[in-house]
């Protein structure tokens, strides 16, 4: 990713850095055992399974090891197990490592001049660009592809590549035979990508970099135009994905994904000819883009696992350390406040290594026993990073925040912070969690968001449930998707508040010195169930007099429920128990509480839950929590828009107005401001190439039911529902082939109490799983998803529920 001129240039900088000659040697080192032997290259393509990867004792998933590629190591009990699954999906691993010690090989050849570097990374280049076309493109799950099964990984692993052969072109050490097996490479990927845009999506930042990539490597401009400037291009992800606040839409996890991703496009634009960072509207965008999940960093800097994330990830990984590292380098000045941030994580406990699709260079290494260091980066950060890390003008200290755009407010003070999540459903990633509390204080994650654990595990149906998040639901079931918006947001002093609206709840969260105040109200113009779920970690206990009984709880994933019985009327008083740290939690509300057990955060095993439960046409809960050693809260009490709270013999009284938020306490009276009524700004692109085309079909009342014979017979003149065009093709493996080969005509009709179908489709050899076919294990979909059939979704209202 650098030219010849910018190669010769770097090795001064290299030579006069001790941290940069530091990462250098680091990476010396770990490609030795590549220059010993060279690693063998997978003879299949991954696959996504349910079972292959993982080990059938415990579930744990299984360790990668790139030189053992037909035994794999189970983490928890040590067992070594075999078999066509594990190996293929080690292969998925093994294809990404091997880009990125290709990449390794390639720099170290063209900052160093080793000629052994560039010969292995050559002999790895020759390898796959003679057997890449010989991997099928089929089994996919995402998009085409012929090593993985999804057209992201190969973009991953093609961006990779590219790089390694770039380097070694520029440097003068690769020969006219492998620039032409990465050629071959090259120009079937630009098939794979490039006709398959994914429109506005975290995985077509990475096809976006990857395109980049092959017009710089066959000097394609018209290409290399579609991937900066294109309506889903490099321009397009910048300003409309990571939007005014700088957050991803898809939160965190995501972010931090597609941020690596559009940085790694952004290098390839430049080596294209067009610096995006030399606009000052685009630099204060990517600015902001940095600095997002710096801002929303929980206490112990792990991000928080919002919508479909990984739960836990520390901040301090390596491969975001570089993220910073790159776009510091790449900002100058308008980086401000990123070197305190890289500061404070340098500064931070070590995390353990993870494993990334997009970086596997801490694979084989031992835990790290210190703080990282700079010298812990990849070849990436070697090629870009400052060659100091500059000081910090003051210590990274973020505040309480709201991301505007994201409708993400966060109150923090002293060590507590708490979160209301309102703001844009977040797309195919996002969680029916609209008004989700989070608090984490103390160095216990009281209230946690759980994220999603594996795509292909049958749990993740309850993390993406309102059940396992602190969020309200309706008449037991999760929240219809949907954006919520922030309606309110302050700070003064010591005391801050949110408010969140989603209709028909409305949340509000007051923070203050000692205690969170939280109230979430329901009003509807009918009565119905409205329950409020808390997951605190830790032990709980039931502090007020009382009995719980048995109560059945018709719910997947939950067991051994039960109801509280108190022996008299009033607050109800409970404590969260995590080591030695305590969470005191007192709540009021007129309805039950019950609790029972269901599936922790992601890794950690079951846990105990509370679910408050209401009835009726309001509904409001109010809770108070204290996180310390003691409890100094005596007593709630509730009355319209007045709520008080008694404290060691003081009241504290809270009050909603029409400007905002009061607080009297006995030093005074705080006025909290800041009620707004922005429009919740969900991302989309400018525009996009896969919008369906409104097509309709009418369905006709049928006095008399049709005949059902496998005929159109007794449907009468409905008119039909016509699926024949490309934008209406979901493809994964092959280009949409026409309506003579493939296309549907759907009658509906419909009667007192029934809907009827008939479909039609057209197709070469329909093709149907036996009925006593063994379980394909592939995910978490019914195996006749992977026969020829008909999918059927219905809604009964417009804001009801989808039935499939």
């Amino acid at each position: 990713m650098l030219s010849a001129e910018q190669l010769a240039g770097r090795r001064a900088v290299i030579a006069g850095s001790a941290d940069l000659r530091r990462l250098q040697a680091t990476l010396a080192r770990r490609a030795t055992p590549l220059l010993e032997r060279l690693p063998e290259i997978p003879s299949s393509k991954a696959l996504l399974t349910v079972d292959g990867g993982v080990c059938p004792r415990d579930g744990a998933a299984l360790e990668f090891d790139p030189w053992s590629p037909r035994r794999h190591r189970c983490p928890v009990c040590r067992t070594n197990v075999a078999g066509e699954r594990h190996d293929r999906a080690w292969a998925r691993w093994q294809h990404l490592w091997l880009a990125e010690r290709t990449a390794d090989l390639a720099a170290l050849a063209a900052l160093e001049g080793s000629g052994d570097a560039a010969d292995r990374a050559a002999a790895l280049l020759s390898a796959y660009g003679e057997r890449y076309t010989d991997y099928p493109n089929r089994d996919n799950v995402l998009g085409p592809a012929r090593l993985f099964f999804s057209t992201y990984l190969e973009s991953i692993w093609l961006t990779g590549v590219l790089a390694a052969a770039s380097l070694l072109r520029e440097a003068g050490m690769l020969d006219e035979q492998v620039a032409e097996a990465v050629s071959r490479v090259a120009d079937e990927g630009a098939g794979l990508i490039g006709e398959f845009d994914e429109g506005f999506s975290n995985r077509q930042t990475w096809h976006n970099a990857a395109l980049a990539a092959i017009a710089v490597w066959f000097e394609d401009e018209e290409l290399a135009t579609r991937a900066v400037e294109g309506p889903t291009g490099i321009i397009a992800h910048l300003i409309r994905g990571f939007g005014t606040d700088g957050m991803w839409y898809e939160g965190e996890n995501y972010h931090l994904f597609a941020l690596r991703g559009q940085l790694l496009a952004m290098g390839w634009a430049e080596q294209a000819g067009v610096s995006l960072t030399a606009d000052p509207r685009l630099a204060a965008r990517l600015a902001a883009a940095l600095r997002a999940p710096a801002l929303t960093a929980l206490p112990d800097l792990t991000f928080p696992a919002r919508k479909d994330s990984r739960y836990g990830v520390s901040l301090a990984q390596p491969m975001y350390l570089e993220l910073w590292e790159v776009g510091l380098a790449r900002l100058g000045e308008q980086g401000a406040g990123i070197a305190g941030w890289l500061a404070e994580l340098y500064s931070a406990a070590p995390p353990p290594a993870q494993r990334f699709d997009s970086y596997l260079h801490e694979t084989g290494e031992a835990a790290p026993t210190g703080a990282r260091t700079r010298g812990d980066l990849s070849w990436w950060a070697l090629l870009e990073m400052l060659p100091e890390l500059p000081p910090a003008a003051e210590p990274w200290r973020p505040g309480s925040v709201l991301l505007e755009r994201q409708g993400l407010g966060i109150l923090r003070g002293e060590d507590r912070y708490a979160s209301l999540e309102c703001g844009g459903y977040g797309g195919g990633h996002g969680h029916p969690d609209r008004l989700h509390l989070t608090l984490h204080a103390g160095g216990v994650h009281w209230l946690p968001d759980p994220g999603a654990g594996a795509y292909v595990t049958r749990d993740l149906f309850w993390y993406r449930s309102t059940l396992a998040h602190n969020a309200p639901r309706l008449d037991g079931r999760s929240q219809v998707a949907g954006d919520a918006t922030c309606a309110a947001f302050d700070v003064s002093g010591a005391w801050g508040w949110i408010e969140g609206e989603f209709p028909p709840f409305v949340r509000t969260v007051v923070a203050g010195p000692g205690y969170l105040a939280d109230v979430v109200e329901f009003s509807a113009a009918e009565s119905h169930d409205v329950e409020l779920p808390w997951h605190p970690s830790g032990r709980i206990e039931m502090l007020t007099p009382g009995t719980w009984v048995p109560e059945t709880l018709q719910e997947e994933f939950v067991e051994r429920g039960e109801r509280f019985v108190p022996a008299s009327v009033g607050s109800l008083h409970l404590r969260a128990t995590e080591g030695d740290r305590t969470l005191n939690l007192h709540l009021l509300f007129e309805g039950e509480l019950l609790r029972a057990a269901g599936p922790g955060v992601p890794g950690a095993g079951p846990a105990e839950f509370l679910l408050a439960r209401g009835t009726g046409r309001g509904v409001r809960f109010f809770a108070v929590l204290e996180p310390g050693p003691e409890a100094r809260v005596r007593g709630l009490r509730a009355s319209g828009d007045v709520l008080e709270i008694e404290r060691d013999g003081q009241t504290d009284r809270h009050v909603r107005t029409d400007e905002g938020w009061e607080v009297t306490t006995a030093g005074g009276t705080v006025a909290l401001r800041g009620r707004r009524r922005p429009e919740v700004d969900v991302a989309r692109p400018l525009i996009d190439p896969h919008r369906p085309l409104p097509v309709r079909g009418v369905a006709l009342h049928l006095y008399e039911p049709p005949a059902l014979d496998g005929t159109a017979d007794g449907f009468g003149e409905a008119e039909p529902l016509a699926l024949d065009h490309e934008d209406q093709y979901r493809r994964s493996e092959e280009p949409y082939p026409g309506p003579e080969e493939f296309s549907a005509l759907a009658l509906v009709g419909w009667g007192e109490g029934e809907l009827y179908v008939a479909v039609a489709v057209t197709t070469p050899v329909p093709s149907f799983r036996a009925a006593d076919a063994p379980a394909l294990l592939l995910d978490n979909e019914p195996d006749d998803i992977h026969s020829d059939g008909v999918q059927l979704y219905v809604r009964t209202s417009a804001a009801g529920p989808v039935y499939g």
